[in-house]
C-alpha cells in the first residue's frame, strides 16, 4: 500500500497554502491533483502556487506538461503513480492536492479498464452518421452491437472508441480488469469555507490575476490544446482582447464563472468522496494545518 494523503476542495478554498505547510511540518511531498495547473504556463490564471509556497516543500506535476498536449483521468493516473511511486522510495508521505475530481477519483477508486477517450478518434465518429456508426460496430463488435441501445449515438461512439484504441472488443477489454486505486482506503480531508467567504476570495482572486498581469499572460500564448482550453477565464480574456468587452466585463464573467465552478466543485466532493469535511472559514490556518498535520502524520506511520 501507498503511503497518502489527500487535501481536497473547491478553488480558492486555500489548499494549496495549508498543504504546503502540512507537507513542510512532516516532511511530505506534494502531487499537484489540478487539471490546470499541471499545464505549463498561464501560471496567474490557473492561480498556481506561488514561490513563497512552492519553497515549503517539493511540488510535483505542477507545470510539468505542454499546453498544447491532451489531458484525461487516466494520463493523470499513469503520472501520478510514477511520482508516487518515487516519493515512497523515499520513504515520504505523498499528499495529493486538487480540485479536480475525475482526477481525484481516478487514484481514491480506480478506472475501468477502457481506455480513455482520444479527441482525434472522437472528432472522426462524430463526422459520420448513426447509420455508419452502427455499421461499423456491427463489424468490429457484433456481440457488444447486439446489448447495447444501437439508437444510442454515445453508447455507439465509446463502444466504438474502445474498439479502434485497443483492436479488442469491449468484452476482452473488459476482461483485463479494472485499474485499481492508489490505496486500499484512502485517507484525506475535503476542505470547503462558507459560501460569502468563499465567493469574497474568488472575486478577489479573479482582480489580483488582473492586477499582476494576466491579460499579459494569456495575449503571451498561442496554441492550447483541448483540454488546457477549458480554463476558467482563457475565452474571456481572449474575447476582451478582440475588444467585444469591457475590462470590467470580463473580470466579472470569470469571477461569476469561477464561482459557478466551485459550486459544482463542492457538491462532487460532498457525493463522490467519504473524506473527513473541514470548514476552514471557523478555524485559523494555524489550527487547520495543525489538526491536518496529525491525521496526515498517522497515515505516513502506516
Amino acid at each position: 500500500m501507498r503511503n497518502v494523503f489527500f487535501i481536497v476542495g473547491p478553488t480558492a478554498t486555500g489548499k494549496s497554502e495549508l498543504a504546503a505547510d502540512v507537507a513542510r511540518a512532516i516532511g511530505a511531498e506534494i502531487v499537484n491533483a489540478d487539471a490546470f495547473q499541471i499545464y505549463r504556463g498561464l501560471d496567474l490564471l490557473t492561480a498556481k502556487p506561488d514561490a513563497a509556497t512552492l519553497v515549503k516543500a517539493p511540488h510535483h506535476l505542477l507545470g510539468t506538461m505542454p499546453i498544447f498536449e491532451e489531458m484525461n483521468a487516466e494520463k493523470f493516473r499513469r503520472e501520478a503513480l510514477r511520482v508516487i511511486e518515487e516519493i515512497h522510495a523515499r520513504e515520504k508521505l505523498a499528499i495529493i492536492v486538487g480540485g479536480s475530481g475525475l482526477y481525484i477519483k481516478a487514484l481514491t477508486h480506480g478506472l475501468s479498464a477502457a481506455s480513455a477517450p482520444d479527441p482525434k478518434l472522437r472528432a472522426e465518429l462524430d463526422e459520420l452518421t448513426l447509420e455508419q456508426l452502427r455499421s461499423r460496430l456491427v463489424d468490429l463488435d457484433p456481440k457488444i452491437a447486439g446489448k447495447i441501445d444501437m439508437k444510442n449515438r454515445r453508447r455507439i461512439v465509446r463502444a466504438l472508441e474502445i474498439c479502434l484504441a485497443t483492436g479488442k472488443t469491449v468484452a476482452a477489454v473488459a476482461d483485463r480488469g479494472p485499474r485499481p486505486p492508489v490505496a486500499a482506503t484512502p485517507d484525506g480531508v475535503f476542505v470547503f469555507r462558507n459560501r460569502e467567504e468563499l465567493h469574497a476570495r474568488i472575486n478577489q482572486r479573479v482582480e489580483a490575476m488582473f492586477e499582476k498581469g494576466v491579460i499579459e499572460e494569456v495575449r503571451a500564448i498561442a496554441e492550447v490544446g483541448a483540454t488546457a482550453a477549458k480554463t476558467i477565464g482563457l475565452r474571456e480574456i481572449r474575447e476582451h482582447l478582440e475588444g467585444k468587452t469591457s475590462i470590467s466585463q470580463c473580470i466579472a464573467a470569470i469571477q461569476q464563472g469561477t464561482r459557478r465552478y466551485a459550486k459544482r466543485q463542492l457538491t462532487w466532493f460532498r457525493h463522490q468522496t467519504s473524506f473527513e469535511q473541514l470548514n476552514l472559514s471557523l478555524l485559523t490556518h494555524e489550527e487547520a494545518a495543525e489538526g491536518i498535520s496529525q491525521r496526515a502524520s498517522l497515515v505516513a506511520k502506516g
